[in-house]
């Protein structure tokens, strides 16, 4: 079966676990994210059939929230928080950083689909500025000699 067979059958067995109402559009874009990684066009198309919306509306609102994605992240997500503690305490430092360390910027994946990172806007994290997560470890009072370590590139 090819990749994209079994992407849909994913998709198709989450949405059976829904009822076709429009209020489920979020918890459905969502489960579809954690189980896939992103929303494809495939996986918007299927959603907006499943709940007989246009995919334009579907799509719509999955823009709208900064915690979907349209395109895949890597298997190590790195999020720094961009926040007012963290940028007084030199995350932009940090972020250089790894941007160098990496070779990509925030909204970039590496090519070989290992590291993606983002800017966040605040974690809530502040005694621990700057803050960095990967995947779901925290990350606290970060600084550009820490990154290598944190990575394993040092």
């Amino acid at each position: 079966m090819t990749e994209e067979g079994i992407v849909g059958e994913k998709i198709d067995e989450i949405l059976l676990n829904y009822n076709k109402e429009r209020s489920n559009i979020i918890p459905i874009l969502q489960s579809v994210q954690a189980e896939c990684g992103y929303l494809s066009e495939e996986s918007i198309s299927a959603i907006a059939r499943y709940l007989r919306l246009s995919e334009s509306v579907v799509y719509g609102v999955a823009s709208f929230y900064a915690q979907f994605r349209f395109v895949p992240v890597g298997k190590q997500l790195i999020r720094v928080c961009r926040g007012t503690a963290c940028h007084v305490r030199g995350v932009s430092r940090v972020v250089d950083e790894i941007s160098s360390q990496l070779g990509i910027f925030p909204g970039e994946t590496t090519p070989d689909m290992e590291y993606s990172l983002e800017s966040i806007a605040c974690f809530g994290s502040c005694a621990l500025a700057p803050v960095m997560v990967i995947n779901d470890d925290v990350h606290g009072k970060v600084t550009p000699d820490k990154v290598k370590k944190i990575l394993g590139k040092d």
